[in-house]
């Protein structure tokens, strides 16, 4: 299902899911962080969110990371696969760490 549609990860892979039901059970069960760090007092989160943030305007956009904290309180990066959210995380964590010079 595209734009807006539901998702589950199969160990590293999104899997798309024909219900709410489906995404609702899945999420009780699994953990959704990618990755998490703390600089200072600033934290610095990566997780699967399981919703299209894409909307259908290309690939699902189906990972977020966030800043909490810190100069850069609140900003965002969205990625469509594991392996990208994996590689933004660290580059936000060095931003973050960047912003403290």
């Amino acid at each position: 299902m595209r734009g807006g549609g539901w998702y589950v990860l199969k160990g590293r892979e999104p899997v798309a899911v024909a219900t709410p039901l489906e995404w609702a059970k899945a999420f009780e069960e699994d953990s959704r962080r990618v990755a998490a760090d703390e600089i200072g007092e600033v934290r610095v989160s990566t997780v699967f969110l399981g919703l299209d943030h894409g909307w259908g305007d290309g690939p699902p956009v189906l990972f977020e990371t966030m800043v909490f904290g810190g100069k850069l309180d609140q900003e965002q990066e969205r990625y469509c696969t594991y392996d990208e959210a994996e590689a933004g995380h660290k580059t936000m964590v060095e931003r973050v760490r960047r912003s403290f010079e």
